[in-house]
């Protein structure tokens, strides 16, 4: 579908919500995936000037997640531009795009819409080395630490002192100490961030279901692809909204397009770019875009046969990435 055939679903999701609608896509194509990253807020911010100062914005997100820092800079942006913020989640909205949900004040879900845990898994240079690839570090997951600590506490017995720093210990000969102390950093973030955004609902929420919804959302879900649909969201008390047919529609049929245009269910095979020795590619992995203009984050690179060290092998250069203007 055509820009200009998007932009009428974008336009229908306006009129009917009374809104200023902006789109956030990144992609999870196999091989070009993209996140939720500091590059972006430049980009929004050029949406947002040319739409000005608004009654309502509503986001329309997909996303599995990515830097978790990003989402209260977006909040605070958007808040500059409108005392109302919504958020559509036509499917996938998990880890810091469920955290950029929090800051709204209504989250619009479709039926297929999911949320997910915002416990993140954190990796720095004192991480567990890798075997199978030496260069790598292993992530740490923030539950699974402080999950071994309740397990040798609740189930072990490990009650005394003396026992639970035996148990720490431990813990600390497989995992760096400056990894740990990176992990509870990063445990205290997530549960601040959480709190504030929160905080920023036109209308305060109260203390204890603040504190309700964070506890579910980082220790009371026991997996990280855990997936929460919308009657599970509404039961942790967070802001959600079930929306009628007509909406529902729309905002799925709008999804459908961003997941042809990106290609989403096909893993990007850079082999089939190739036109004989070597040819450069483009591909699209992610969209901002509204009615006053769209954004697309761009993979060029080179894809060449080579026959060295082996017979037909395919060697693939990413020379660039990053956010493009495509319009206006």
């Amino acid at each position: 579908m055509a820009r200009q055939q998007r932009i009428e679903l974008i336009r229908s999701i306006s009129e009917l919500r009374g809104s200023a609608v902006i789109c956030y896509i990144t992609g999870d194509r196999e091989n070009v995936s993209t996140r939720i990253a500091p590059d972006v807020t430049q980009v929004f911010y050029r949406h947002l000037e040319m739409y000005g100062e608004c009654q309502q914005i509503d986001l329309f997100l997909y996303t599995r997640g990515g830097d978790v820092l990003t989402p209260w800079r977006l909040a605070h942006l958007i808040r500059e531009y409108t005392p109302r913020f919504s958020v559509l989640i036509p499917f996938r909205c998990y880890s810091a795009g469920t955290l950029l949900c929090l800051s709204a004040d209504e989250i619009v879900m479709g039926k297929m819409g999911e949320l997910g845990p915002i416990d993140p898994s954190v990796v720095n240079a004192f991480n567990p080395q890798d075997q199978n690839n030496p260069s790598a570090r292993i992530p740490v997951n923030i539950e699974d630490v402080y999950s071994y600590l309740a397990l040798a506490g609740e189930k072990a017995g490990v009650c005394s002192n003396d026992q639970q720093v035996k148990a720490f210990t431990l813990l600390a000969e497989r995992i760096h100490p400056l990894a740990l102390g990176n992990v509870h950093r990063n445990y205290m973030l997530i549960r601040s961030l959480a709190k504030r955004l929160l905080a920023m609902h036109q209308q305060p929420l109260k203390e204890g279901r603040i504190e309700h919804i964070v506890d579910n959302l980082t220790e009371k879900l026991y997996a990280h692809n855990h997936m929460i649909p919308r009657r599970e969201a509404a039961e942790i008390n967070l802001a959600v909204k079930i929306p009628g047919s007509q909406l529902e529609n729309l905002i799925w049929s709008l999804y459908q397009d961003y997941a042809n245009e990106l290609s989403l269910t096909e893993p990007f095979n850079p082999a089939e770019q190739l036109r004989g020795a070597k040819s450069e590619f483009e591909v699209v992995s992610g969209y901002v875009e509204s009615l006053k203009g769209a954004d697309a984050f761009v993979f060029s690179g080179v894809v060449e046969r080579r026959d060295f060290p082996e017979p037909g092998q395919v060697n693939v250069s990413i020379l660039k990435q990053g956010w493009r203007t495509l319009c206006p």
